[in-house]
C-alpha cells in the first residue's frame, strides 16, 4: 500500500508541473501578443498606430498638394518619426504627377529615405508605362526599390492584367537592376495577383487592422490607415509600416 501511495504522489506532481509550465507558457504569449500587436492612437497624428514596428512612413501625391517636408521631417510623436516616403511619380502611358519633382527633391533635402511609385492602369500597354515612369524616375543608391501601384481592374479581365503588370516588371527590374514591389490591396490581390507573383515584395494596404494585414504572402510594408496628419501636410496623408528593423531596411535600399 506504502508503495502505491508514493506513485500517486508522483504523478499529483508531475500533474502540477505541467500545469504551471502550461500556465507560465500561455501567459507569455498572451503578454508578448498584447505587447506587440496593440494599436495606439496618437493624437498628433490623429490615427491609431499598430505596435511592434520601428519604421513608419507615408506616401503623397499631388492631393496632399504643397509639402513642407521640413516639418515633415522634424515631427516627432511618441518617439514615432518619419522614416521614409514613397512618391506618386506618374500614371498610366504618359502622366506624370505634378508634385512628384518637387516631392523628390525636397524629401531628399531633408534627408527622408525616398522611393517612387508610378499608378498602373489595366488595359493600357505595360511596357509604354513603364517607359513613362523610367523616362521621369532617376533612382540611386540609397532609395527604395521602384513600385508597381496596381489596384483597380478598370474591367480588365485578371490574365491581361498579369501579363501587362509582368511586361511592366520586366522593363523596369532590367532599367534599375533591382526588383520592384507591388503595390495593391487585399481585394484586388486575391482576385488578380495571388500566386503569380510571389518572388516580389509586396506593400499592401488593408485598413483597420490593429495587428498586421490579413494576407498569407509574406509582406514588406503595409499601409494601415489612410487618414493620418503629419506637420507640413494640410491633406490627409496614408501612414505606413516596414515589416522589419532598421538593418532589414537598410538593406532592402538599392545598394
Amino acid at each position: 500500500m506504502a508503495r502505491k501511495k508514493k506513485r500517486s504522489s508522483y504523478k499529483y506532481f508531475l500533474k502540477i508541473i505541467f500545469w504551471l509550465a502550461f500556465a507560465v507558457v500561455g501567459a507569455y504569449y498572451v503578454v508578448n501578443y498584447f505587447m506587440q500587436s496593440s494599436d495606439v492612437f496618437y493624437p498628433d497624428f490623429q490615427i491609431s498606430i499598430p505596435g511592434g514596428y520601428k519604421i513608419h512612413g507615408i506616401d503623397v501625391s499631388k492631393y496632399q498638394n504643397v509639402i513642407n517636408w521640413k516639418e515633415v521631417s522634424e515631427m516627432n510623436a511618441g518617439g514615432i518619426k518619419i522614416g521614409f516616403a514613397f512618391i506618386k511619380a506618374t500614371e498610366g502611358v504618359g502622366n506624370v504627377d505634378n508634385q512628384f519633382r518637387r516631392n523628390w527633391l525636397k524629401a531628399e533635402e531633408q534627408n527622408i529615405c525616398k522611393g517612387a511609385y508610378h499608378f498602373f492602369i489595366a488595359g493600357k500597354n505595360g511596357r509604354r508605362q513603364a517607359a513613362n515612369f523610367i523616362e521621369i524616375v532617376d533612382l540611386k543608391k540609397g532609395d527604395l526599390p521602384p513600385v508597381i501601384d496596381i489596384e483597380k481592374s478598370f474591367g480588365v479581365s485578371a490574365n491581361e492584367i498579369k501579363k501587362e503588370v509582368a511586361d511592366w516588371i520586366a522593363v523596369v527590374q532590367k532599367y534599375y537592376g533591382v526588383q520592384p514591389i507591388i503595390y495593391t490591396n487585399i481585394d484586388f490581390y486575391n482576385r488578380y495577383l495571388q500566386n503569380d507573383f510571389d518572388n516580389y515584395p509586396v506593400w499592401i494596404a488593408h485598413y483597420l487592422q490593429p495587428v498586421k494585414p490579413r494576407i498569407d504572402h509574406k509582406w514588406m510594408f503595409w499601409q494601415h490607415s489612410e487618414s493620418g496628419r503629419v506637420n507640413g501636410i494640410r491633406a490627409p496623408v496614408d501612414f505606413n509600416v516596414f515589416s522589419g528593423d532598421s538593418t532589414d531596411f537598410k538593406n532592402f535600399l538599392i545598394q
